[in-house]
């Protein structure tokens, strides 16, 4: 692709998405057919690929469903005008059943004004192909299930489908209106970490099929086009419309396990963000605040970008050129049988999905945003990990809860008894056993096997192959050969994590007891983000600070709820130029020594109690606010109407500088209409074991009491606050989202 548009934005808040599989019945779908009674008609062709023979893929197939279901609930398509080509489905992902649903389904029914919709999840490669336009002249392809190999001479023949015969297809449809989603990528393969990538090497030794060739040219023909035409018009620009990739040409798309299902990072990012938004927001902004949660997921380094016409301002157009037509979401009720329900979790953040097992609240929400009643969650399916059951507590019309009705988040369940899953690296060896017993007797650790289920962390050696490619990227302190730490799920190292050369896994496993209490505390306290859905009006900026004056010179992130209708950028001084700093992914790099400034601001007619925990890259939590260790109760308490600095300059002591290590750190901004006595009380009492009066305080070994008494102080407002959530189970937490707004600003410490 030529003409890229990366992301740069860093001022939204983070969201994330779902997915079903359900084979919902059409008298389900009465909602839907009155959106999609609408013109222009919306057609969509949504393709999905596990079942390779050699090389096999888990969340291709959910993703077509994460889709579907976003394409009817949010935007009004007719069930009818969507086909899904899987393994699972009647017309098969093979080359023949992909080209030709393409014809069938979209070119000739697709009129001009009309809506398209190509979704490919799957394996992508690469060919050699002179006319690509490319440097190393090698041509994208998209890799169908039945992909034929053969060898003539030197030179490896494929029949995948390429880059330019997706050109053609494009330009064969009478409509502008198309948008082409593409979850697959063209380089690397196989297993990284708890990852799988989306790709079959290729390279210049590959070469497309005749039939492949055979079948553009009759596209050609066609048309009454050259090859020459052909060269040069993608060269200038996409056929219509616009393509949104899941990773550059260079880049690793993952197939990621989520608690209880796999998916692509990228399509459950991208459709969770849309069932989140609250305005018709052009696509350009979309990608660009995408991209950091697809970043953070995928742990590659994934960075999605777009394409769109030449001329064409697609850009500033909204997704899929259609306005939202129902509420932001978390859920969609699909099925109803008396009090019981079933529904599909499509709008919860992938970090917060252990918080919806069991006793987690919802509203039931008409298109008009009125309320008809509450459902409990119960449980969900443990095949499909978003597939919940649940029960109707309270409505205002019995016989008025139907499929199709949406759900919001009115409380979610932490469980107490969450654990940390680290999985095990092969790097291990013949020592894998030896470590899952010793982190089997860790309290909350939970050893599991890579590729089987979503996991934290992964504990692994330092492999020769992992040193040479942290030296390629030029990381700095990698640890040695043989040593032994922890790993993101996509093999980033975690700093601070790795021993000696020659340490045994039972020393290192004991090295790291406090390591697992310090990121199982941040897990916990990252379960109650919610952003999206909170009730409560409240914003946050980071601002960067002239290192000697102080004064504010630019912005570099903000977060504010999405729902709390509160204001995402509160009053600044003229000289501030908001996201005028570097970003990557989404995420805005700050050099080390960069001296920062956090405002809070409380728009509530009431007043709000605040924390601010920072996450850094080892793991470990800092408390920002409050930070007078010898006040009263008060010291969390920001008024209503208020904005808060922190530090304060001229009245504060301390000062909040970008230091090491490197890597991504998360700042945590939690708002509660209720007081946090039992946590400012605990955060008190270590201050004052260790003489400190104020300032920043780090909680070390004392994170997880912190965040347990933190759980115990939001649980006893959410219960106290009405009288339903008095029932909730004992062995959960809950939280009320018109008690609590926590959400997250991220930043990359970098060398420079």
């Amino acid at each position: 692709m030529k003409r890229r548009h990366f992301l740069q934005f860093a001022t939204s808040t983070l969201a994330t998405l779902g997915l079903s599989q359900l084979d919902i019945q059409q008298h389900s779908w009465r909602y839907a057919k009155v959106l999609a009674q609408n013109t222009p008609r919306k057609l969509a062709l949504l393709v999905g690929i596990n079942n390779y023979p050699n090389d096999p893929l888990k969340g291709c197939i959910n993703d077509t469903y994460l889709q579907r279901e976003l394409l009817i609930h949010r935007f009004g398509f007719n069930p009818k005008d969507i086909l899904l080509v899987t393994d699972e489905t009647n017309i098969k992902p093979t080359r023949t059943g992909i080209l030709e649903a393409f014809e069938e389904h979209l070119i000739k029914q697709a009129k001009p004004g009309d809506v398209v919709v190509y979704h490919f999840s799957g394996h992508g490669s690469q060919v050699f192909d002179p006319d690509t336009g490319a440097s190393d002249q090698l041509n994208s392809t998209f890799v169908p299930i039945d992909r034929e190999i053969s060898k003539s001479a030197e030179q490896i023949i494929v029949s995948d489908v390429m880059g330019e015969t997706l050109f053609l297809l494009m330009s064969a449809l009478q409509t502008e209106n198309v948008a082409v989603v593409l979850d697959s990528c063209h380089s690397g393969g196989g297993k990284r970490g708890n990852l799988t990538i989306r790709a079959i090497n290729g390279g210049a030794r590959v070469n497309p099929s005749p039939m492949e060739r055979s079948y553009q040219e009759q596209w050609l023909s066609q048309m009454g086009k050259s090859r020459e035409w052909l060269k040069q018009e993608r060269q200038k620009s996409i056929a219509k419309g616009i393509v949104i990739a899941s990773a550059a040409r260079s880049q690793l798309a993952a197939d990621t396990p989520f608690d209880g299902f796999h998916a692509g990072a990228f399509t459950y990012v991208l459709t969770q963000y849309l069932w989140q938004s609250t305005s018709d927001e052009p696509i350009n902004s979309i990608i660009a605040n995408v991209a950091r949660s697809t970043t953070r997921i995928s742990s590659t380094r994934q960075i999605p970008e777009f394409e769109v016409k030449k001329d064409s301002n697609n850009e500033k157009k909204p997704a899929y050129f259609l306005k939202h037509q129902l509420p932001s979401a978390e859920a969609v009720i699909t099925k109803v049988a008396g009090n019981s329900v079933e529904f599909w979790l499509g709008g919860i953040e992938p970090q917060s999905i252990a918080a919806f097992n069991k006793n987690a609240l919802f509203s039931i929400v008409d298109n008009q945003s009125k309320i008809l009643g509450i459902v409990r969650l119960d449980s969900r399916n443990p095949n499909n990990g978003l597939v919940a059951q649940g029960t109707i507590l309270e409505t205002s019309q019995p016989k008025g809860i139907k499929p199709g009705l949406i759900l919001q988040e009115q409380a979610r369940a932490i469980p107490n008894n969450l654990s940390l899953r680290i999985g095990l690296d092969e790097s291990l060896g013949a020592d894998k056993p030896t470590a899952s017993q010793a982190l089997s007797r860790l309290n909350r650790i939970e050893p599991v096997e890579l590729g089987k289920m979503e996991v934290q962390y992964i504990f692994g050696r330092m492999t020769e192959a992992n040193y040479q490619e942290l030296q390629e990227r030029k990381v700095a302190d990698i640890p040695p050969v043989g040593s032994l730490g922890l790993y993101a799920p996509g093999l980033d190292l975690i700093p601070g994590s790795f021993g000696g050369a020659k340490e045994n896994v039972t020393a290192g496993v004991e090295r790291l007891k406090a390591k697992f209490r310090s990121l199982l505390a941040a897990r916990l306290v990252k379960l109650t983000l919610n952003a999206d859905s909170s009730k409560l009006k409240v914003s946050a900026l980071m601002k960067v600070l002239d290192s000697q004056t102080g004064q504010p010179i630019d912005v570099a992130a903000s977060a504010f709820t999405v729902r709390g209708g509160a204001i995402n950028s509160p009053q600044l001084p003229n000289n501030i130029k908001p996201n005028s700093g570097e970003i990557q992914g989404g995420i805005p790099n700050l050099p080390l020594g960069t001296r920062v400034q956090f405002l809070v601001e409380n728009q509530e007619d009431k007043d709000l109690f605040v924390s601010l925990l920072v996450i850094t890259p080892e793991g470990e939590m800092v408390v920002l606010f409050p930070n007078s260790w010898t006040a009263t109760s008060d010291a969390a308490l920001i008024k209503a109407g208020e904005r808060r600095q922190i530090p304060e300059l001229g009245k504060d002591s301390f000062k909040i500088t970008v230091g090491k290590p490197l890597g991504n750190v998360e700042v945590l901004v939690i708002a509660s209409a209720s007081p946090l006595r039992e946590a400012l009380k605990k955060l008190q009492s270590i201050a004052v074991s260790r003489g400190e009066r104020g300032g920043p305080l780090s909680l070390d070994d004392d994170a997880g009491s912190v965040i347990d008494d933190l759980l115990g102080d939001l649980d006893r407002g959410s219960r106290g606050s009405r009288s339903l959530y008095a029932s909730f189970d004992s062995s959960v937490r809950s939280v009320d989202t018109a008690q609590l707004a926590a959400m997250s600003i991220s930043f990359r410490a970098s060398s420079g």
